[in-house]
């Protein structure tokens, strides 16, 4: 097992450990902090992967937009962290089984797979090659694109905005 192996057994660990309590707690604010760490260990991943501006977009967005709106949002709002998020185990049972059977068929697809090869070819990096077709290629289409969404955040604020 070398550095690579060891380093996405750890973000992969740290992905589904903070996920499962992301979804387990009973505390909203708790989970909005364990997603936190789930979208890092996502992000380290997608870094081991070679896909370096997927990882930096997903720290961006998710982790600098998204989840800090969430829980600002869940902070500002009065009595909401004594809200009870998880309605009871009545679905505990259905969702194991079926967890169960998932895993199972997804095993015995690897086991049986002749797809799976490991490369020992380090990723390359992806950002220069997106910026240069971002810039050169894809211009027209990247710029309309801003200002499409420049178009939906004017017409949201004027949506937020009018008085009923």
């Amino acid at each position: 097992m070398n550095l690579y192996d060891l380093m996405f057994y750890l973000f992969a660990a740290l992905t589904v450990i903070s996920g499962f309590f992301v979804v387990t707690n009973r505390n909203i604010i708790y989970s909005g902090f364990f997603l936190l760490f789930t979208f890092f260990g996502v992000a380290g991943i997608y870094v081991l992967l070679g896909a370096d501006f997927v990882a930096i977009v997903q720290l961006i967005v998710y982790v600098g937009g998204i989840l800090i709106l969430l829980l600002f949002g869940v902070m500002l709002t009065n009595k909401i962290t004594n809200v009870e998020i998880k309605t009871g185990t009545i679905n505990i049972y259905p969702a194991t089984i079926a967890i169960g059977l998932l895993t199972g068929s997804l095993l015995a697809a690897l086991i049986n797979s002749s797809w799976l090869t490991v490369s020992t070819a380090a990723p390359e990096p992806t950002t220069k090659s997106l910026g240069t077709m971002l810039i050169q290629e894809y211009a027209l289409i990247f710029e309309l694109l801003g200002i499409i969404l420049l178009i939906a955040l004017i017409g949201a604020a004027s949506m937020a905005r009018r008085e009923k």
